[in-house]
């Protein structure tokens, strides 16, 4: 029977949610500055999946809708939408509106929050963009599964078998001599009187409802997700990261999402690129230390989903971890940048350890099969000091493929040619195998570069971040109800003050607890700011803003521990401990939109690093409408305008951070000022479309059998020039001046 309306549900919603448990969990919030809101202090993880078909004679198309958990079906529902086959674009958008409705209604109802959606392939095809709406929009992880509309035998064993039980109380191994439970053709002998007249055919295939279809998907999703309810990272074979988990979970489908973020001259030549890259099968591989944590790995994550999206064949592998090489690692990182203490020396012994690691990941590489043995990758880009070691083994194994190593740190070029310095010391090590590779790709920072590097090696590409991806994208109010709701609920579990947003605002800095962050800078800097408010009289300490320290760990990062610790030790010292209530330090779990959330609702962010690379933070935060206080160290000033976007102050100058703080704070009309020109002056350069343009015009240009010799120019001014779009006056880039990157 075809729906008599424009949708007919045909089986709606049946549980309830507790009117007390409602009003318990609700709270309201008023504030002279704010608007009032009614808001909850928790909302129950859920998952849901959904499933569709062609149903009453193709006049009609079935959506059921799944409610999950973790444990178990809670809920389902389905309804019934006219089928439009001649009209598939409506049809799409009448399947996506429906569903987010339906999604958004059992939310406000039952106070959840929905985290991921297994969605059927059969349901995707009719609806290529739902995966894309329910990230942007709803900020729920879409999986799609390929949830066949029938039961069958397993595809890998030719009859379904069970573990029974055996006389002696044990259990049969399963496998190829447990027995076979087989079908007994008399029990669907229609002529029986005990015969159920169910319409099932005595056969298989046994067809699978639409609500059972819709069930499985939603089982099959909550596997996907781990501790802290994020999903799971994927490492498929040879260590090689499987993004997106091997691309099951589809967080954008729509490149015109990816198109909207950049300008058409950028766009343009990504696709010129991908387009010459994808017809002549070019493979690319990437290899860095981890797979989570750190700017590297996510940078990674988004430059492989969007290359995976335009079809690019490339790949990202990374080594097995080693704790211990992770120490030789992390006190190599603060030796290069100056920050380590002066006895840290690199040991024979950790250099040994270090090679023999690298050789071994190597190997695995090199075998026959492996990314970079004969049929492998055609080109190598190599991250950062931990996988150098790489180079030589790939000069080895196939002369023939281009490399090129990308440095993300500050390399201290005042101390690696200072004679007996730590400093020299690791860098000759790492050198000897980094001069093998073909191009040295850094930060576009004043002597970043030691001056053994051939400057013609030498290109300049910032660091970037990905405008959709969970730290990025714009998340609703009730998603950001959810998120806070989760902080506080991490602060309570470790005992930490909490965060009195929104009835308080908060000043922020993310990055991660590493003695180069200055975080003790942060301390003080925010000290004298609440002293400046204090001479005012006009704002009481209890409406003062408070201070948030937070970072993600990375797993090749041992000092963490340590320098959270040293931190709240500054904070109960004398000098501090009077606000020390009003200071928050977490150190949080790997959540995207946890950091978005608390970067999104903040009052102001800092970024008082003593030594830095490039770091991106301060793009994210002033994408977000954050005017930025930092420090003059690193590529921080190329992402700042002083007195447009932010401020920048010398390192160490706290006395200048808190008088900017207050400036921003108490002058309503200078910080609407700085928060738009924040917004709306990111270069497409530090973001995911922009910076696959460099990594695509270097592949193409390296597949072509061509030399890239940059001499210190920006890979992006060679890659807009080769396809054809050079930069324009006005065109908002990153700062061009003289960059004297060799020092």
């Amino acid at each position: 029977m075809a729906p008599t309306s424009p949708v007919e549900e045909h089986h709606g919603f049946q549980s309830h949610t507790s009117v007390a448990v409602r009003r318990r969990l609700s709270s309201s919030v008023d504030g002279t500055k704010k608007p009032a809101f009614v808001n909850f202090v928790s909302l129950q993880p859920m998952w849901v999946g959904i499933a569709g078909a062609v149903v009453n004679s193709n006049t009609g198309y079935e959506i059921a809708v799944s409610i999950h958990d973790s444990v178990y079906n809670t809920d389902f529902s389905s309804a019934i939408l006219p089928y439009q086959a001649n009209d598939s674009d409506k049809q799409s958008q009448d399947i996506e509106t429906h569903i987010i409705k339906v999604i958004c209604e059992f939310c406000h109802e039952h106070a959840c929050k929905f985290l991921g959606a297994g969605v059927t392939l059969a349901l995707l095809r009719e609806s290529p963009n739902l995966c894309t709406r329910l990230w942007l929009e709803l900020d729920i992880v879409p999986i799609v599964f390929n949830v066949k509309p029938f039961h069958t035998d397993s595809v890998t064993r030719p009859n379904i078998k069970h573990r029974i039980s055996s006389t002696t109380g044990s259990y049969v191994p399963s496998g190829g001599e447990t027995p076979i439970i087989y079908v007994d053709p008399t029990a669907f002998d229609r002529g029986s009187k005990n015969f159920l007249t169910t319409g099932v055919a005595p056969r298989l295939p046994i067809p699978r409802t639409l609500d059972e279809q819709a069930d499985s998907a939603a089982r099959k999703c909550v596997m996907y997700f781990g501790p802290n309810n994020n999903p799971r990272l994927s490492i498929g074979p040879r260590n090689q990261v499987a993004v997106d988990s091997g691309g099951k979970i589809h967080l954008i489908d729509d490149l015109d999402q990816y198109r909207s973020t950049v300008s058409a001259a950028t766009w343009d030549a990504v696709t010129q690129l991908a387009d010459e890259l994808r017809e002549r099968k070019v493979k690319i591989g990437f290899f860095s230390s981890t797979p989570q944590g750190g700017g590297v790995a996510l940078m990674r994550h988004a430059l492989i989903r969007f290359l995976t999206a335009l079809d690019v064949d490339v790949a990202w592998y990374v080594p097995n971890p080693s704790p211990s090489v992770f120490r030789t690692t992390k006190n190599n990182h603060n030796i290069l940048q100056g920050v380590a203490p002066a006895t840290l020396r690199l040991t024979d012994e950790a250099k040994e350890n270090f090679d023999a690691w690298i050789l071994k990941n190597g190997l695995r590489w090199t075998a026959e099969g492996g990314p970079l043995a004969p049929g492998g990758v055609d080109i190598a880009f190599v991250d950062d000091p931990q996988m150098p070691g790489l180079i030589p083994l790939i000069r080895k194994a196939r002369p023939e493929v281009p490399i090129a190593y990308r440095s993300h740190i500050e390399l201290r070029s005042d101390l690696v040619h200072k004679a007996g310095s730590p400093q020299e010391e690791v860098w000759k090590y790492l050198w000897n195998n980094i001069k093998l590779a073909d191009l040295f790709i850094s930060h576009p920072v004043n002597k970043f570069v030691p001056s053994d590097v051939p400057i013609e090696k030498v290109g300049l590409l910032g660091a970037a971040t990905d405008w959709l991806d969970g730290l990025n994208k714009h998340l609703s109010p009730w998603d950001t109800n959810f998120y806070m709701g989760e902080f506080r609920s991490l602060c309570a579990k470790e005992k930490m003050y909490e965060l009195a947003w929104p009835a308080r605002s908060y000043v922020i800095q993310i990055a991660r607890f590493d003695p180069s962050k200055g975080i003790p800078n942060v301390i003080d800097s925010y000290a004298k700011f609440r002293a400046l408010l204090a001479e005012t009289g006009k704002i009481p300490e209890d409406k003062m803003p408070q201070l948030l320290i937070c970072g993600h760990g990375a797993v090749d990062d041992p000092d963490a521990s340590i320098i959270y610790d040293d931190v709240m030790k500054i904070i109960a010292s004398a000098a501090y401990s009077k606000y020390s209530e009003d200071i928050v330090v977490m150190r949080l779990p790997p959540s995207d939109q946890l950091l978005n959330t608390l970067m999104a609702n903040s009052k102001i962010a800092l970024q008082l690093s003593t030594r830095e690379g490039f770091e991106v933070k301060v793009s994210e935060a002033l994408h977000a409408g954050k005017p930025v206080v930092a420090s003059i160290t690193g590529g921080i000033p190329l992402q700042i305008e002083h007195g447009k976007s932010g401020f920048l102050c010398e390192v160490n100058d706290n006395v200048s951070v808190a008088k900017h703080l207050f400036d921003l704070y108490t002058d309503e009309a200078l910080y609407a000022r700085m928060s738009e020109y924040a917004r709306t002056h990111v270069s497409d350069e530090v973001g995911t479309v922009g910076n696959a343009a460099a990594w695509l015009y270097l592949a193409t240009m390296y597949s072509r059998g061509e030399k890239v010799l940059p001499h210190g120019q920006w890979i992006n001014d060679l890659m807009r020039k080769e396809t054809g779009h050079p930069y324009v006056e006005g065109e908002t880039r990153l700062p061009r001046g003289q960059v004297d990157v060799v020092g």
